[in-house]
């Protein structure tokens, strides 16, 4: 996928989708797709985001985000979006909304058809919404698309709701909101090996800075290293539980990994919460079955190590 230049506009008709789109959630993925339809219609499809997060710059959230700037981009691409768009929000946060509209959707991006969420906002100070935006829109002879809310139990679906279930643990709930597995790509960084000598090997990673924490505890993951291998794993989330450390860290081991060359880039998932041992199997079989095989004998070494490993 590329970045969408400005000198491509004016060979190039788009659609548009309008959003930050922390996590690509099940709401978000409606605006996208709506936008990726539209290549039947001789549109490219385009995503307007930003690098930072608005409300981030704005001073308004620490709450860390859902997904790397990066791991953003591949999923977006993966959607079947072609180019992004996504300048520096400061560089435009004192634009009025009129000619945010005007100059970079109608103007840079050549938009025919635009479309986002109920509730977006744009321009200085957020002035704009969607009313405005359909009186542009049509005004200018271009199409606009507004997806409404996405529910699930009766909450609409946000990031915001998505970030406060992985802070609460309730990581299986996110998953699903996400329509994917909440997780990080993060450099090994090596300990004092202590784990390797209880007969327990783990991987430590730092977790990326920004990102949202998860609570606390133990979780039953799925870690793919670079050479596209996937692992069953149960990692640690807290400090370090088997020394007694300061640093937070997220800490894993993969029971069915017996040794090689491990390279130093990996990217683990988090499936499901292991509060209740039980319980968190049955979960675990169900979430994973068509992807990993789990060897009945890691049930008895995840009570060992959850037994060891309480933050």
């Amino acid at each position: 996928m590329q970045n969408f230049t400005v000198s491509e506009h004016e060979k190039l008709n788009t659609a548009v989708a309008l959003g930050f789109f922390d996590g690509l959630h099940k709401g978000h993925r409606r605006v996208i797709l709506s936008a990726v339809e539209q290549k039947k219609n001789g549109l490219l499809p385009v995503c307007f985001t930003f690098a930072q997060s608005p409300k981030e710059v704005l001073g308004k959230s620490s709450k860390g985000a859902l997904m790397t700037t990066e791991d953003k981009l591949k999923t977006l691409e993966s959607l079947g979006i072609e180019h992004t768009f996504s300048p520096d929000f400061k560089k435009l946060m004192n634009m009025s909304a009129k000619d945010f509209v005007e100059k970079i959707i109608f103007g840079n991006l050549n938009a025919k058809f635009v479309v986002c969420g109920f509730n977006y906002r744009f321009g200085k100070n957020g002035e704009g919404d969607t009313d405005l935006l359909k009186k542009l829109c049509d005004e200018n002879g271009t199409e606009l698309k507004v997806i409404e809310p996405e529910r699930d139990d009766g909450d609409v679906v946000s990031s915001t709701l998505i970030r406060l279930l992985i802070s609460e643990g309730s990581i299986r709930r996110a998953n699903k909101l996400l329509c994917s597995h909440f997780g990080f790509s993060a450099v090994i960084t090596h300990g004092k090996r202590l784990g390797r000598e209880l007969g327990t090997p783990t991987i430590n990673q730092k977790l990326p800075e920004n990102l949202a924490v998860p609570k606390y505890g133990v979780y039953a993951s799925a870690v793919t290293l670079e050479n596209g291998k996937v692992y069953c794993g149960v990692t640690n989330i807290g400090v370090k539980p088997t020394v007694g450390g300061t640093k937070l860290l997220s800490e894993t081991w993969m029971p069915d990994f017996h040794g090689g060359k491990v390279k130093q880039i990996m990217y683990s998932t988090f499936v499901t919460s292991l509060h209740i041992l039980a319980n968190a199997f049955i979960g675990l079989r169900s979430d994973v079955t068509n992807r990993l095989k789990l060897p009945c004998i890691l049930v008895s070494y995840c009570i060992k190590l959850k037994l060891r490993c309480q933050p």
